[in-house]
């Protein structure tokens, strides 16, 4: 194939453009470099089949010659910078998957959505199936992000209902592993990175939220699955196993080896507000449609991002 990777200098875009070369595919790797960076693609400079170009989505895309697929992965993607980039943040999910639909209608290419389990805001059913529609703020600080994705899915549908756009929608929930930004404010690389300079952990609230971690190869299997099949209808990806923010950052300390301690904070800025107290996927769709679903232990997963983060401190 002939795939277009919107955002594919980010973290989880980096990784999908080495899965796709790795398994023959010709790669365009998109991005406007906001939250991404070439330092995630630089090893992958003068591959016969991969292509960076830097642009912004939210702007006409323009790619010479046949496409046969185009991943939307185009969005901060964290807390600490959808705040930092609200406006931004809801034109790449309006615009940019406007323009990426256009493109892909316009190539007659399958067309991908990267998703978030944010859809669902913090919600009132749990675990979260596909078939509920969530519990969201539209005008706290996080509704850039949440209102964005749930946007971009509707236009996803509307081109599939009103186009015949051949298209998938991936809900993707915590992520995790090797190119996460250091300072994106999410708990793995703020947690590994504390514990490995012997600060405090430090957590929000009683630490009693929960989350549910998916490594990044088992992620990036399920998008290409999901993107191979004939699923039209939105898959949660994810790692079902739950735990607490609290219990969370002893296994990171644990893991680590380090001497640091847990300490609970509670943040007054907008980081926290609307933050769901509990997040784990329902992957029954996953499993039964695209025979897919976890295999990198929590243990072992972590083991290998903080051997990555250690030679980054």
């Amino acid at each position: 194939m002939r795939v277009l990777i919107t955002g594919g200098a980010g973290f989880l875009g980096s990784h999908l453009c080495d899965y796709l070369l790795e398994r023959g595919h010709e790669v365009i790797c998109m991005d406007n470099l906001i939250t991404g960076s070439t330092a995630n693609i630089a090893h992958l400079a003068g591959h016969e089949r991969f292509l960076f170009i830097k642009h912004d989505v939210t702007n006409y895309i323009f790619i010479e010659g046949q496409l046969d697929a185009v991943l939307h992965f185009a969005s901060p993607a964290s807390p600490i910078d959808y705040l930092e980039y609200p406006i931004q943040t809801l034109k790449v999910g309006a615009l940019g998957t406007h323009k990426a639909l256009g493109l892909a209608k316009d190539k007659k290419a399958r067309f991908l959505l990267a998703s978030t389990s944010e859809v669902y805001g913090d919600p009132l059913v749990h675990p979260q199936r596909e078939d509920y529609w969530g519990n969201v703020n539209p005008i706290g600080p996080r509704g850039v992000y949440d209102e964005a994705k749930r946007f971009a899915e509707a236009m996803t549908m509307a081109y599939h209902r009103a186009h015949g756009v051949d298209t998938r929608i991936a809900r993707i929930f915590n992520t995790y592993g090797p190119r996460m930004r250091l300072n994106d404010g999410r708990v793995v690389p703020n947690f590994i990175a504390q514990a490995l300079r012997g600060e405090p952990l430090t957590v929000f609230g009683d630490g009693s939220q929960t989350r549910s971690f998916c490594y990044v190869s088992d992620l990036i299997e399920g998008i290409y699955r999901l993107l191979e099949s004939d699923v039209t209808e939105p898959v949660n990806l994810g790692n079902p196993e739950e735990m607490s923010i609290l219990e969370f950052a002893h296994k990171i300390i644990a893991l680590s080896g380090s001497r640091s301690s847990v300490v609970l904070v509670q943040p007054q800025d907008a980081r926290v507000r609307d933050d769901p107290k509990m997040r784990r996927p329902d992957i029954t769709r996953a499993r039964t449609l695209l025979g897919w679903q976890p295999q990198v232990s929590l243990e072992e997963g972590l083991r290998r991002t903080i051997e990555w983060f250690r030679t980054r401190i």
